[in-house]
């Protein structure tokens, strides 16, 4: 009888606890933004951070190209990832988490030009 009583009792807690600390699902509000930086050989091509704001209002700022007149250029790629890095850092402060990416590449020619996108989507508990 007394193993009875203690099964039921644990049984009767864990009932109690599953039912004590499950949180309801939290309610989000996404935003975006996307780094589009250009594959066109000699740097000709206009690379950009977008960032949308949640109000309607577009953020455009300029990165650098991924190529320069003599190739690919990696000082341009570091500076990239650190724009990036420090808009994730100021949105982060702002309560906004990464919840996931998205990568393209787009070239329309056989010549190499094109773009790389990124896209960030981020969220945060309203």
């Amino acid at each position: 009888m007394k193993n009875s009583t203690t099964i039921l009792c644990i049984s009767v807690a864990m009932i109690v606890s599953i039912f004590a600390f499950n949180t309801p699902p939290s309610s989000f509000e996404y935003m975006a933004f996307t780094t589009v930086e250009s594959i066109v050989p000699g740097g000709a091509g206009r690379s950009r951070m977008l960032i949308d704001a949640g109000d309607g209002n577009l953020d455009e700022q300029k990165i650098k190209n991924l190529y320069s007149v003599v190739g690919i250029k990696m000082e341009n790629i570091f500076e990239n990832d650190q724009n990036v890095v420090s808009t994730l850092n100021e949105l982060s402060n702002e309560g906004w988490e990464l919840a996931f990416t998205n990568t393209g590449v787009q070239s329309p020619d056989k010549g190499g030009n094109g773009i790389y996108c990124t896209r960030y989507i981020l969220r945060r508990v309203k």
